[in-house]
């Protein structure tokens, strides 16, 4: 008789369970709002004030796909092998008044001071403007451009206290084309061009000290290795190529294609 009452009442207790899921489940749940919701191929939204939050600024997937890659790289300022330059401040140097490591290197015209001001500034390869603006007074004017190495790996160039910006965004620009030229930063420096390199597939701007390397790479050292230097000069930038109306299109898939020179009709 005990077990009956058990089992009637354990009956009970779960059909009343299940009635109120039921009927939770049958209440309107309150509408969700989806607040800066993208599609996939656009670019995260900006601000209202317009000013872009460069912590989280990621590349949609149609720029990354644009992305092209560097299969070399030559030096931004001075000649096409980096003469008539010197690195007034190179990369991770300890800046005690600045309370840091710099985070890039600091290249000067041989004159020193404002003697190279307005100088060109190149696209140390081939690239897509990611960049291309002024994000604090400080930093002056910013390009930033996207590359991809011969093994695939993202890695971006900065070039910062820029004069003038000769590089528009969201636009492909080939190794030694001009892009801007060298600034004083608003006036905070004596004119040169911060140069960085990061492994990074987001642009971000931080700041030009810090105490953990993070995604900053040895800028001279990542040009170094790209770097193709021979007896014969420099070898044209693909891109520079293929962006000429009468580029041989077809033949951008042979090996070799940045030999143009021989591949002239």
């Amino acid at each position: 008789m005990k077990a009956t009452r058990l089992l009637i009442t354990l009956l009970l207790a779960a059909g009343i369970i299940g009635y109120t899921v039921w009927r939770s489940s049958r209440t309107a749940a309150p509408e969700e709002k989806l607040i800066g919701f993208q599609d996939a191929d656009k670019p995260f939204d900006m601000p209202k004030d317009g000013k872009p939050d460069m912590r989280f600024h990621f590349l949609s997937a149609w720029q990354a796909n644009q992305v092209p890659t560097a299969s070399r790289m030559d030096a931004p300022m001075g000649s096409e092998n980096g003469a008539l330059t010197y690195n007034a401040q190179k990369f991770w140097e300890m800046n005690e008044k600045r309370g840091g490591h710099h985070t890039g290197d600091d290249l000067n015209g041989i004159g020193g001071m404002n003697t190279d001001l307005g100088d060109p500034v190149f696209a140390a390869g081939d690239g897509l403007v990611v960049y291309a603006g002024e994000p604090s007074t400080g930093w002056g004017n910013i390009v930033v451009l996207a590359h991809r190495d011969p093994q695939g790996k993202p890695v971006h160039t900065m070039y910062a206290h820029l004069h003038e910006i000769k590089a528009k965004l969201n636009t492909l620009v080939a190794r030694g084309e001009l892009i801007g030229t060298v600034g004083t930063g608003n006036g905070y420096y004596p004119a040169h061009l911060h140069f960085e390199a990061r492994s990074t597939d987001g642009a971000d701007i931080g700041a030009g000290y810090t105490a953990r390397p993070l995604n900053r790479l040895d800028p001279a050292s990542v040009v170094a290795a790209l770097h193709d230097a021979s007896e014969k000069g420099i070898l044209p930038s693909p891109l520079a190529a293929a962006k000429q109306d009468d580029a041989p299109w077809t033949k951008l898939e042979m090996k070799n294609a940045e030999k143009f020179s021989e591949l002239k009709e």
